[in-house]
């Protein structure tokens, strides 16, 4: 019997699985690659104004990083590893955006805490997420960087983020940018 229980769960979980998959479809034709136009959104920041990227890559280079959660370890020290080069990365001509599936109010707390000078957006309706194909298993942002030039351009993908060495890694290829 409890073999049986188990079983059942995990043939539910599969269909389960494998409805959602066909039902939600893509959210675009394929998954975005460097060279690709970078969809456009608005979103909420940490205090409710709207953030809209294309404004933002207007105005120069755009690092746009996804992170699955307000104050944990990692996203902490990605976020703080950030803050500590965000002048380099405004020297360099490039604005850090961060986007979570968290709430405005949940950044406003990690940015101060923190006391991160980039924005947050709040993509609680993980419109975002799915659109550039960063959404995990269990409905959180997966940790991807995106950088993207003036003309809307993703110039850069980092899909595997070691966040010790991530932001000096970022801000080494912003700068390239620079000298092209």
């Amino acid at each position: 019997m409890k073999h049986g229980k188990a079983f059942l769960f995990f043939a539910t979980f599969m269909i389960y699985m494998a409805t959602a998959t066909v039902f939600a479809g893509p959210a675009h034709a394929a998954p975005l690659k460097e060279g690709d136009k970078a969809p456009d959104f608005t979103l909420k920041q940490q205090d409710g104004r709207d953030v809209t990227l294309s404004k933002e890559w207007a105005k120069g280079i755009v690092v746009l990083y996804f992170y699955p959660m307000d104050n944990t370890p990692g996203c902490t020290k990605e976020a703080c590893a950030f803050r500590d080069l965000y002048n380099d990365f405004k020297n360099a001509g490039a604005e850090v955006l961060g986007i979570s599936v968290d709430d405005a109010a949940s950044h406003k707390k990690f940015q101060e805490k923190h006391k991160l000078p980039f924005t947050l957006l709040a993509d609680t309706e993980k419109k975002v997420t799915k659109l550039y194909d960063v959404k995990n298993f269990i409905g959180k942002a997966k940790r991807v960087t995106f950088v993207i030039d003036t003309a809307g351009i993703i110039k850069k993908i980092y899909p595997d983020v070691n966040v010790g060495t991530h932001g000096q890694e970022v801000l080494a290829y912003v700068k390239s940018l620079q000298k092209k």
